[in-house]
């Protein structure tokens, strides 16, 4: 009896649906559009947190990045402060290597000011380049399309060898296999040992690989001058020991540095330790202000459909009462009458539900097209659609299917 009243109620929920579509649509929108909203935002900024988890195991959230500013801070509040710091230089590097007991690799960049790279006819200007030792790639765990990272000994020999990325050898090569082949930097051969995989978007992209050339820092030497004050752009990343915290790690670095530098106890560290997660702590607010908003906009939505489902079924109510009569004396039980009531509302919401739904999903396929970056629709959120959609029909059919409930057979039939 149970399951034949589910059914019933079901069937007659559709039957509704179908026989008055312009008060069933007026109805549902207000329910769709909420799902809409609510599930938007909350696709999107999973999809953004998932991008920066990505982001992070990409880069690696082991690593802590020496540098001259603070990621924390707006660049431009303390600028001139900043500027006068020291560069950090290959020989911070090597004191780190040989003091760090917590460090399991250590590595150098420097930015090589843009250059016009030409092949053959040819030429691509304003590359990024970057003179990078020989532990670089075990770092942030390269991956090569084709060939491979330069080796210790061409490190150290400072050999004209490059490793390019996807993208840029696309441009510059065309078809043509790059691997062996010869470009010209700054008047220079360099011979392409290796192409870089390609990376796609990204939503924190310290060094964007697809369209950089690595070179090794002794190579470097050749292009620029390492030891100038000029702002080449430097960085010193150390990767943590299996095990080891990065606190435990930025405190150890930070020692060690201000030894190398000889500050006294008193006065503050002219360099500065960043990690990854600090990205987090700067879009955690903007996210939990999207969630926000989004529940916010989507509330009243959802607020005005559910009267607008309370109303057909009060409608509903109305139209049936005879038939409830007619069922409440051939022997249904109040309970039977409450839950076919209620099981129709609860229908009409996920109706409502299913169709903010389809629509979340083709706006979402849509901005993944549009921005070239993947907004995904999840279970998770598609669960808590459904989960909302049948609360909501809850409270819009309580008061109705009470009411019908409650009706006198005798009175029901006369009506």
């Amino acid at each position: 009896m149970f399951f034949k009243v589910i059914y019933e109620s079901i069937v007659q929920a559709f039957q509704q649906l179908a026989a008055n579509k312009l008060r069933s649509f007026l109805s549902l929108t207000g329910i769709s559009i909420g799902i809409i909203c609510i599930i938007s935002v909350l696709s999107a900024v999973d999809s953004l947190k998932e991008n920066v988890s990505a982001s992070f195991e990409k880069l690696g959230n082991d690593i802590l990045y020496v540098a001259k500013m603070p990621w924390n801070e707006d660049p431009m509040q303390n600028w001139w402060k900043y500027q006068q710091r020291p560069e950090v230089s290959y020989g911070d590097l090597e004191y780190i290597k040989e003091k760090s007991k917590l460090s399991d690799k250590a590595s150098f960049s420097i930015r090589v000011p843009g250059r016009t790279l030409k092949f053959g006819s040819n030429s691509l200007e304003g590359a990024m380049i970057a003179g990078v030792t020989e532990d670089y790639a075990d770092m942030f765990k390269l991956e090569f399309e084709d060939g491979r990272f330069f080796t210790p000994l061409e490190a150290t020999n400072g050999a004209n060898i490059a490793v390019i990325g996807f993208v840029l050898a696309e441009q510059l090569f065309g078809i043509i296999d790059p691997i062996g082949k010869e470009m010209k930097i700054k008047g220079m051969d360099f011979q392409i040992v290796g192409v870089l995989k390609k990376e796609g978007n990204s939503l924190i992209n310290i060094f964007s690989f697809d369209e950089a050339v690595l070179i090794s820092f002794n190579t470097a030497k050749k292009l620029i001058n390492v030891r100038s004050r000029s702002s080449w752009g430097t960085s010193l990343n150390v990767k943590a020991n299996e095990g080891v915290s990065l606190d435990d790690l930025k405190d150890e670095i930070t020692g060690i540095l201000r030894g190398a530098r000889k500050i006294k106890p008193r006065e503050t560290e002219n360099f500065a330790v960043n990690q990854l997660s600090m990205f987090t702590n700067l879009l955690a607010p903007i996210f939990s202000t999207m969630n926000i908003v989004g529940i916010f906009i989507g509330g009243f939505s959802i607020l005005v459909g559910m009267f607008s489902v309370a109303n057909i079924m009060f409608v509903s109510v109305k139209e049936r009462t005879s038939i409830i009569g007619i069922k409440k004396a051939l022997g249904a039980r109040p309970i039977i009458i409450l839950l076919e009531f209620l099981i129709e509302s609860v229908v009409l919401c996920l109706v409502g539900a299913l169709i903010g739904l389809l629509i979340v999903f083709g706006i979402l396929k849509l901005a993944s097209s549009v921005f070239n970056y993947e907004i995904y629709l999840s279970w998770t959120n598609i669960l808590i659609a459904l989960i909302l959609a049948l609360v909501i029909g809850i409270f819009s059919g309580l008061v109705p299917a009470w009411q019908a409930a409650r009706l006198d057979p005798v009175e029901a039939m006369r009506k």
